[in-house]
This record gives structure tokens, C-alpha cells and sequence, in this order.
């Protein structure tokens, strides 16, 4: 077999397909973002980044900063090993703590990244929990379906956001069976979010416990931040609430919070916990610093509520095809791979906006889009130039604008 000729065809496919993807040499400057510096050719050019999951721009603050080099100065850069073999810092153990008390929760287990605990997880409940059959909202996160997939057990696909489809897969199968509920708060390619209540209703009907993933919603929604779950008044009924650190609390790392007894379960068999080495004690202290900072800031949550609403008004108001989305994520529909290509690259060259496309396989084919994630720090300058050049872009490029 020729591999190099295998590789090379398999990504000139994705060239023809407008799917290849580039990534932007950004260098973020402290302290000033949703500004960075971009490299190209040797070249500098400042740019603004309108596609960032910083969403509270967390990863710029003081606090959080500072945190981690006290952290780096009094402990060191990395953990020393896995959790089990020396690498159980006191700054886990704080965030755990922490991270327990943000959802209402006996206790909180840390892993390298949202995805890792997702995975570990999933695939850890549905391979030890007798006979089980998993249930999952069909627009879940790759990291879920990886999760459902290693674990090997029985698997059931309910319609977006339905708890009615929902009910009805439940009612056919064993009652006698194990069965977890998994789906997402906030799904953030559509910016729809998730009947969280009947959700529940439903899995406490038939004896199933829920796994609600809030890493888009974790920092921005609820009194204290804890997500969408604490707004609407549902946090105590969800028996695992997992979330990331790399998102609005703007570091890197993952979570799930749960009963002591589940908690310790994952931390005893999970593998994807079990052998990695534990994060670097300075993520730990800053992502520390962020919760807490977060969770006391309300005026942080609606100034981000409020640039999101503005951006979406303002799109509107220009005539450009804003999908519906109920949150903080403001997608504007392109429909065709190579075309939202061409508009990144416009916004980006001509420009200096960096957005970048979302084609398949994150999202249905023919519903490509440009993603924008406004944040407090985006003012009304920036936004006048986004929306000015989005019009731009829409015009040379002939693109569909709003109905």
C-alpha cells in the first residue's frame, strides 16, 4: 500500500470539499483581548477574535493570572504524575471542593479536559452499571458519543431536545435495566438549550439517573454561575452535572460533580482518570481563582447577556441570516462549505476579524456557519466594525441575506 499517497488524497479531499482547515498563528496579548497579535509570512498583524470560548475573557483577568504564577513559584510547573502516584496537589483538592459547592453537589472529580471527562465518564457508568442502556439527545458532543461508544453498552438515540421521544424509547425497554439520561444544557453550534426539567421529569419516571453536560453554560447562567441547571431551579434533580474549566472560566480541564459515592465510583474505575497525569497545579489555582471570581460576579454575566443580544440585533437590523439561538452563541448561516471558507478568509484579510468556519462534520452539511461568540470586552466599536464587514463579505461574495 502507497500510505503517503493514502494521506495525501484523503486530505485533498477535504480540500475540494472546502473542508480543510487552517489554523490561525494567533498570539493573544495580555491583558487586551479580544485583541491578538496574528503571524503570517513572517509578518504582524493585529486582529480581533470573534470566535473565542473565552466567553467571560477569563483567561485575561488579573486575578486568574497572578493565581497561577503564585502557583508556578510555590509548587512548580507540573503535577509529578497521575493523581494516584504523588500528583494530588492541595490546589485539586480546593477546586474539587469548590467546583462540589458551585453545583450543589457532595463532591467533584478534576481530568485534563472537558472531552477526557465526558469520555471517561460515559464509558466508565455504561460499562460497569448492570445491564445498562444509554440515552442520548442525537446532537450530543463527539466526547459523549466516544463515551457511549467505548463503554459497549446498549444505546438508545432521542430526538433533539424531546423529552416525549425520550419517554417513549424509556417505556419500551426493561424497567429493571440501569439507564442514564445524557444530554447538554446550552448546544453550541445552534445556540439552543435544553428542557432540562422534563428532561428530568422523564428520567426520574422510569428510574434513570441524568448526566447533563454544561460546559457551554458553566460561569455565564444562574445566580452563581453554576449553568443553565441553577437558572431554571433543576440543579438538585440532575444526579451528574459535568463541565470544563477551558471555556468561561477561561483555563483548561474538565469536571463532573455528582454524589460521593458516583464520584468516587469514576475515580476507582475510570481509566481516562486512573492513568493521566494530573493537571499542572498552576491550572488548578487559576481556574480556583476564576470560580470564585465568577461565581461573586453577576455584573459579569449581564454584560455578557447584553453583548450578545446587541450583536444579534445588530446583525439583524443589517440584513444578515442570524440563526435562531436562545443564548450567548450568535451562529449566522453561510449554507455552503467553500463559501464560508471564502468569508472567514475575507474577514480575516481584509478585515483583521478572525472568525472561523464551522462546517461538517460539527455541523449538518449545508448548514455551514460563522460562529460568533461576543464577550463583556467586545464594545461598540469593534461591533460596528464586525457588522460592517460582515456586510461586506456578504456583498462580494453574493451570499444569501436574511428573508
Amino acid at each position: 500500500m502507497d500510505y503517503d499517497r493514502f494521506f495525501h488524497d484523503k486530505i485533498q479531499a477535504l480540500k475540494n470539499e472546502g473542508r480543510y482547515r487552517i489554523f490561525a498563528d494567533l498570539e493573544r496579548k495580555c491583558g487586551h483581548f479580544p485583541s491578538a497579535v496574528r503571524h503570517e509570512d513572517n509578518a504582524l498583524s493585529d486582529v480581533t477574535v470573534w470566535c473565542s470560548n473565552d466567553y467571560l475573557g477569563m483567561g485575561q483577568n488579573r486575578l486568574v493570572r497572578d493565581a497561577m504564577v503564585a502557583a508556578i513559584d510555590s509548587c512548580g510547573a507540573g503535577a509529578g504524575g497521575t493523581r494516584n502516584i504523588s500528583g494530588t496537589n492541595h490546589y485539586h483538592v480546593l477546586l474539587e471542593e469548590e467546583l462540589a459547592s458551585l453545583h450543589g453537589k457532595e463532591a467533584a472529580l478534576l481530568f485534563t479536559s472537558g472531552y477526557v471527562a465526558n469520555m471517561t465518564a460515559l464509558s466508565t457508568l455504561g460499562a460497569q452499571l448492570p445491564n445498562c442502556i444509554l440515552y442520548s439527545d442525537s446532537l450530543n458532543h463527539n466526547s459523549m458519543i466516544e463515551g457511549i461508544r467505548h463503554s459497549r453498552a446498549d444505546k438508545r438515540i432521542f430526538k433533539h431536545n424531546d423529552p416525549g421521544d425520550l419517554d417513549r424509547l424509556l417505556a419500551a425497554d426493561d424497567p429493571n435495566a440501569a439507564k442514564v439520561v445524557i444530554f447538554e444544557s446550552v448546544y453550541s453550534m445552534d445556540g439552543d438549550i435544553a428542557p432540562i426539567g422534563e428532561i428530568c421529569d422523564v428520567a426520574e419516571k422510569y428510574n434513570a439517573i441524568t448526566f447533563l453536560d454544561e460546559v457551554h453554560a458553566v460561569g455565564m447562567y444562574g445566580p452563581n454561575g453554576a449553568g443553565v441547571a441553577e437558572r431554571d431551579g433543576v440543579m438538585g434533580r440532575v444526579d451528574i452535572v459535568q463541565g470544563t474549566l477551558g471555556k468561561a472560566l477561561g483555563v483548561i480541564g474538565g469536571y463532573i460533580t455528582a454524589s460521593a459515592d458516583l464520584v468516587d465510583f469514576v475515580r476507582s474505575y475510570g481509566d481516562g482518570f486512573i492513568f493521566t497525569t494530573a493537571l499542572p497545579p498552576a491550572i488548578a489555582a487559576g481556574a480556583l481563582a476564576s470560580v470564585r471570581h465568577v461565581r461573586k460576579t453577576q455584573e459579569l454575566r449581564d454584560r455578557h447577556q447584553e453583548r450578545s443580544e446587541t450583536l444579534k440585533r445588530r446583525l439583524k437590523d443589517a440584513g444578515l441570516p442570524v440563526m435562531p439561538s436562545v443564548c450567548h452563541i450568535v451562529p449566522v448561516l453561510v449554507g455552503d462549505a467553500a463559501l464560508c471558507k471564502q468569508a472567514s478568509d475575507l474577514l480575516l484579510e481584509q478585515h483583521r476579524i478572525y472568525v472561523q468556519p464551522i462546517n461538517y462534520p460539527t455541523v449538518p452539511k449545508g448548514t455551514e456557519r460563522l460562529r460568533l461568540t461576543p464577550c463583556p470586552l467586545h464594545d461598540d466599536a469593534m461591533m460596528d466594525e464586525l457588522v460592517d464587514a460582515l456586510v461586506d463579505v456578504w456583498r462580494v461574495l453574493s451570499l444569501q441575506r436574511a428573508a
